[in-house]
């Protein structure tokens, strides 16, 4: 992936390329179960993909004052690097505690930060909103959420419900639906089910 302006098309293709989209039956971090997952660590271990995404993403937000850009560890971290290098910003990340999420490590933030939130995959958006919790509970502003892929097919921002004065951009899209385990078609066929991150099937 070079630092020309990249497509959906583009950015999907090099996923695949990278062995980053796999078709199977898994069970995703929101507990639900789908035939298709996304790991974009595997695009963005390679710091040429990561830059690039990085650029793409800050573009969408050109005509957004951001201070710092933020995401939830472990996806957004280096995603978040690389936007706030690409818009001359300060980037931090938020890490799970207690069931939230929460600024840790000496991120400081405060009324003055107008803070992007950036995510790899959005697939019901809890990690986002986590976020958008702590960014708000240190009296910053959220002003935008950039994705690299949008599982809802064009309704993150929907599914967000963070207003319209919050704009929510992807790079990319998938229609991949996400069953609760109960009403999984998957498991009615007695297809294994693989937990990506541990790569071992569930149960």
């Amino acid at each position: 992936m070079t630092r020309k302006r990249l497509t959906p098309e583009s950015v999907l293709a090099r996923l695949r390329e990278v062995g980053a989209i796999a078709d199977g039956h898994f069970h995703l971090t929101s507990g639900k179960h789908s035939p298709v997952f996304v790991q974009c660590s595997k695009v963005l271990q390679f710091p040429e993909d990561a830059t690039a995404i990085g650029a793409a993403l800050a573009r969408r937000f050109r005509d957004v004052e951001v201070s710092l850009v933020a995401g939830p560890a472990m996806g957004g971290v280096i995603l978040a690097h690389e936007v706030a290098r690409a818009l001359g910003v300060r980037s931090a990340f938020t890490e799970k505690q207690n069931g939230a999420q929460v600024f840790r490590r000496g991120f400081r933030l405060g009324p003055e930060d107008r803070v992007l939130l950036v995510e790899d995959v959005l697939t019901t958006g809890g990690s986002v909103l986590r976020s958008a919790a702590a960014v708000k509970a240190a009296g910053a502003a959220v002003v935008g959420v950039g994705l690299i892929i949008d599982r809802t097919a064009g309704k993150a921002a929907e599914c967000l419900g963070l207003g319209p004065d919050v704009p929510v951009h992807a790079l990319a899209f998938l229609d991949a639906p996400a069953y609760l385990p109960e009403h999984c078609p998957l498991c009615r066929e007695g297809r294994p089910l693989v937990r990506p991150k541990e790569q071992e099937p569930v149960g």
